[in-house]
């Protein structure tokens, strides 16, 4: 039984690369390993810091220990840079720790696609800098992003 596709398909125009992003930050968003985990091809390699995995089973399992250490995580993606099959993006994160020390993680992401518009490949560089609970730019509800909340580029991140 073959997965589910997954559009926006390759090769990607702005439009579709766009939309290909905002839809992994809304699954990430979700903070739910399993259902995040669907979006990747059932053989996915990808690179996170200086973690390595293979696979839904290994992805899923590094998102469970994620969200258990980032709390209160709220993730905004925006697309750098695209062509063919591959999509670029910088992103920004916010989460606290367990002690409540307040973080914003800054990093980018090369990713690249099967034709069913699942993800094959992910190569993620990522910085964590702490910073005052007064100074977190994310404020909205658990889960989605609303439109009306600033991107990156707005909130000059």
């Amino acid at each position: 039984m073959s997965d589910p596709a997954r559009p926006p398909f390759p090769p990607f125009d702005r439009e579709s690369a766009v939309r290909k992003v905002r839809m992994a930050e809304d699954a990430w968003n979700t903070r739910d390993p399993e259902r995040v985990s669907l979006a990747y091809t059932p053989d996915s390699r990808w690179r996170n810091r200086a973690e390595f995995l293979t696979g839904r089973d290994e992805i899923a399992a590094f998102l469970t220990r994620k969200w258990r250490r980032e709390l209160e995580y709220r993730l905004i993606k925006e697309l750098w840079a695209f062509e063919g099959d591959r999509i670029a993006v910088r992103f920004a994160y916010e989460y606290h720790d367990d002690s409540g020390t307040w973080y914003r993680a800054y990093g980018n992401e090369n990713w690249e696609f099967d034709e069913a518009g699942l993800m094959r490949a992910r190569h993620a560089s990522i910085n964590d800098l702490p910073i005052d609970a007064s100074d977190r730019a994310f404020h909205w509800p658990w889960g989605r992003r609303p439109d009306d909340h600033p991107g990156l580029t707005e909130l000059s991140l």
